[in-house]
């Protein structure tokens, strides 16, 4: 299977770089909304949402919709009404790196690698305008999501903005966790935090508390045993077991795992193959995304827009 990939400076989002990422792909955005939230009653509620536990990220997201100048768009930034999604995913950090396989339908990932400066520098995988898959940004943390593998939904927040929002307004694995501690989220998702020193996992979901597990590595669910049919599904335990069996692995051992079963995975037709691997060094500024017969790096010194066409499987 062949993909494109492309990598993308958008600014502070209100020079018009961002808005020619954003216009092509708002038709789809908008099908992915609950159509509640593009009335005004329903922006207003999710602004409101959104403001109670994202108020740094105001500003951004009014200077976003205002680029957009389409009705309901503030409602549509806060993905407070994103009908909910379900991905693949193991995730392990090593020292100073953070390592994941995203797993998923590539037909419906967008495949942006994004450079931004909304509130300070950051580089990540875009996702659903302005979201995050995981990224890092100049003061050394990265951050990566998961699904957490109970299929709940409720009133929160899109763990795509909660990236966004730990890697704008966090310096460290510790503060990162202080600010995600509270917050609610929609559905049920798994949180992986690097820095320089530590690395933590988060299980987050709309129906439990979160809880912060100070293991160096993460799949596809929050409590053991999983049940048959899921384990059958995602080979969740399976993947966590083979992650778990690295002995203090280095990240370029992560990297070589990564690359192989359990951990890839070629079911594309059912959703769940690996689109991309990243290896993440926040403390160094440079993240490199792999595929079994080609590497692309970024960095904060070097961004270089582009698109770039793989192999995958």
């Amino acid at each position: 299977m062949e993909l494109t990939f492309r990598a993308v400076d958008v600014g502070d989002g209100r020079d018009g770089r961002w808005l020619k990422v954003a216009e092509p792909v708002w038709p789809v955005i908008v099908a992915e909304t609950e159509p509640a939230a593009l009335e005004p009653a329903g922006e207003a509620a999710a602004r409101e949402l959104f403001a109670a536990h994202m108020p740094e990220l105001v500003p951004v997201l009014d200077g976003l919709a205002a680029e957009l100048d389409r009705p309901g768009a503030a409602g549509v930034l806060t993905q407070a009404a994103l009908k909910p999604f379900f991905s693949g995913c193991s995730m392990a950090g090593a020292p100073g790196a953070l390592v994941r396989n995203y797993d998923f339908n590539p037909e419906h990932c967008e495949r942006t690698v994004v450079a931004s400066r909304f509130l300070r520098p950051v580089i990540g995988m875009g996702d659903f305008l302005w979201g995050l898959l995981d990224g890092m940004n100049d003061a050394g943390l990265a951050v990566a999501l998961s699904f957490g593998g109970r299929f709940t939904h409720g009133r929160g927040m899109s763990i795509l903005l909660v990236v966004r929002h730990l890697l704008e307004t966090c310096a460290s694995v510790d503060e990162a966790w202080r600010a995600v501690a509270g917050m609610p989220v929609s559905t049920s998702q798994n949180l992986i935090l690097v820095d320089r020193e530590q690395t933590a996992v988060v299980h987050l979901g709309p129906d439990r508390r979160a809880v912060r597990v100070d293991e160096a590595c993460v799949t596809n669910h929050q409590d053991a045993p999983v049940p048959d049919a899921e384990e059958a599904s995602n080979a969740t335990q399976r993947r966590l077991a083979a992650l778990r069996a690295m002995t203090n692995p280095t990240a370029d051992a992560l990297v070589a795992a990564m690359l192989r079963p359990p951990l890839y995975q070629t079911r594309y037709a059912e959703g769940a193959g690996t689109v991309y691997t990243a290896d993440y060094r926040p403390a160094q500024g440079r993240v490199t995304y792999v595929w079994p017969d080609h590497r692309h790096e970024q960095s904060f010194a070097g961004f270089a827009p582009g698109e770039w066409t793989v192999r995958a499987g």
